[in-house]
């Protein structure tokens, strides 16, 4: 069987060919480079992919928070993975890079945050927008075109 590819590992992006025999790559071809050929090996076999999800947030300024797996996980686990992340959650403060699930499902990928939630106490305080600030102490608005 033959199995025909985009390599995704550099900006060329070879179509490659993949042969398979009894579940085995035999040969990569149309590979420009030894990158291609070790992702064609693995992409026809078995496919892996950076899972990029969210995570709910307990007391935090946002609901959600950003995360992905620090290293591909097989694209077949993708669902359970997404089942066992779905029912997660995690209390503020989250920062970047903090691991919030080790080792998902035996891939030895973890979990990892990608953005920064803090609680809802250490919220900025909201500064008025320019044009509310240059409105401040003014009885005229500015017509359509932005003039007073």
């Amino acid at each position: 069987m033959e199995k025909k590819l985009i390599c995704v590992s550099c900006p060329i992006g070879c179509e490659i060919t993949a042969r398979i025999e009894n579940g085995v790559v035999t040969s990569v071809t149309g590979n420009r480079c030894p990158r291609g050929e070790a992702y064609a090996r693995q992409e026809a076999i078995d496919p892996m992919r950076v899972l990029p999800t969210s995570v709910q947030v307990i007391g935090g300024d946002l609901p959600l928070v950003s995360v992905k797996t620090d290293r591909p996980v097989p694209k077949r686990l993708i669902w359970q993975i997404m089942d066992y992340i779905r029912a997660l959650s995690i209390e503020a403060p989250v920062k970047i890079g903090q691991v919030l699930a080790e080792d998902i499902m035996g891939t030895e990928a973890n979990l990892v945050a990608t953005r920064e939630v803090r609680p809802v106490q250490e919220r900025s305080p909201s500064r008025a927008s320019p044009l509310k600030q240059s409105r401040a102490g003014s009885s005229r608005s500015p017509d359509r075109t932005g003039e007073q």
